[in-house]
């Protein structure tokens, strides 16, 4: 597949979903998804919240029937996220939810009906200024598109599916337009995400839909979204693995930092141990890891088990601590400043994580040490 006219990120046109811009070169955004039923106001705007001070930045909501849709308005006055509504099925359930004030509308050509009742979603969401997203799903293509490309062109399949609702919208003269295509297999949403990134200007929506449990799903979501960020294409992000959301929000914190597209938190270097270590450092780095895990301060960390890479690591990072003969030397800007004890060196490289916050200017950070 020829990559070099791709229509990268910065050159994406720009949707604003409530406060939050996507496309045209903003910043990826990370999003999830609550786990509740939407009716139930109280658990919703609760797990709303939680994943707010996990780092979500935009919130949806699956809307599967009337009664949901009329709670979205309740929600909404409740939490500060922009809210997404999921539609599927019945168009009538998206009319309601554009009436509750959502921030955006999600809906499936696969399953939302026919032309007329599309027209009439994106009309509405026209009267209100409100951003639509195209969502395509490997699981559920018109039936005419797979049978005239076969089950060996779901890639394309998935791109001809959002050219369908783009030219309705386009007619419509509307575009404030964000499109996902998202597929459980890694290569074919790849392959279609590129596709779409070689015809269209629209902010694309990046994910690996059912991408599995915890272990697998990251793996896998890592290896998809990371491909496709790594182009630069896409411009918001969801990680769809079984778990928890707030799992989810963390992981696609991590995926943004490991690509050095934003940084969320500390950030944590740490060897995989070899023969060589004479320290326990897999145990270190965990306990270091769980001391740092609420801080909210782009620094990075180096926690190394031996002399090899060792002081090379610690000297990129703002603090390390490098491990040999059950001892732990503390490096900083290059250069030792302390050797301890392996059973000191816990709290004196946390005493030290802490003199670097200070001097950054993240001192409301020091006291999430734990």
């Amino acid at each position: 597949m020829d990559t070099h006219n791709l229509i990268k990120r910065e050159h994406t046109r720009v949707v604003r979903v409530g406060r939050i811009k996507i496309g045209g070169g903003h910043p990826v955004t990370v999003q999830s998804m609550t786990q509740t039923k939407t009716k139930d106001v109280a658990a919703t705007v609760r797990q709303v919240h939680q994943l707010e001070k996990a780092g979500c930045e935009i919130v949806r909501c699956t809307v599967p029937d009337i009664e949901s849709a009329r709670a979205l308005g309740e929600i909404k006055k409740q939490i500060n996220l922009p809210l997404v509504a999921d539609i599927h099925f019945q168009y009538q359930i998206a009319l309601e939810a554009i009436k509750q004030g959502v921030d955006k509308i999600r809906i499936n050509p696969g399953n939302i009906g026919n032309r007329d009742k599309v027209v009439s979603v994106i009309k509405a969401c026209q009267r209100q200024h409100l951003p639509v997203r195209i969502g395509i799903n490997m699981g559920s293509l018109e039936k005419d598109l797979l049978q005239q490309y076969g089950r060996f062109g779901i890639a394309r399949v998935m791109l001809e599916s959002a050219a369908r609702q783009i030219k309705i919208c386009e007619e419509l003269n509307f575009s404030d337009i964000v499109v996902s295509l998202k597929g459980s297999d890694v290569q074919t949403t790849r392959q279609a995400y590129l596709l779409f990134a070689q015809r269209y200007r629209y902010p694309l929506h990046v994910g690996i839909t059912e991408a599995g449990p915890s272990w697998s799903g990251i793996v896998k979501s890592a290896v998809g979204i990371g491909s496709i960020l790594a182009m630069g294409v896409g411009d918001t992000i969801r990680v769809s693995i079984s778990a928890d959301p707030k799992e989810q929000v963390r992981v696609a914190w991590e995926m943004l930092k490991a690509l050095k597209l934003r940084q969320k938190g500390v950030e944590l270097i740490a060897c995989p141990t070899c023969g060589r270590t004479e320290i326990n450092l897999i145990g270190l780095a965990r306990r270091v890891e769980a001391a740092l895990a609420k801080v909210d301060a782009p620094i990075r960390v180096a926690v190394m088990g031996c002399v090899v890479n060792g002081p090379g690591e610690a000297r990129f990072a703002d603090i390390g601590l490098c491990g040999g003969k059950r001892q732990a030397a503390i490096i900083k800007q290059g250069r030792v400043i302390k050797t301890v004890r392996e059973a000191d060196a816990l709290p004196v490289f946390l005493t030290e994580v802490k003199r670097v916050l200070q001097e950054k200017g993240y001192i409301e950070e020091i006291a999430k040490i734990r």
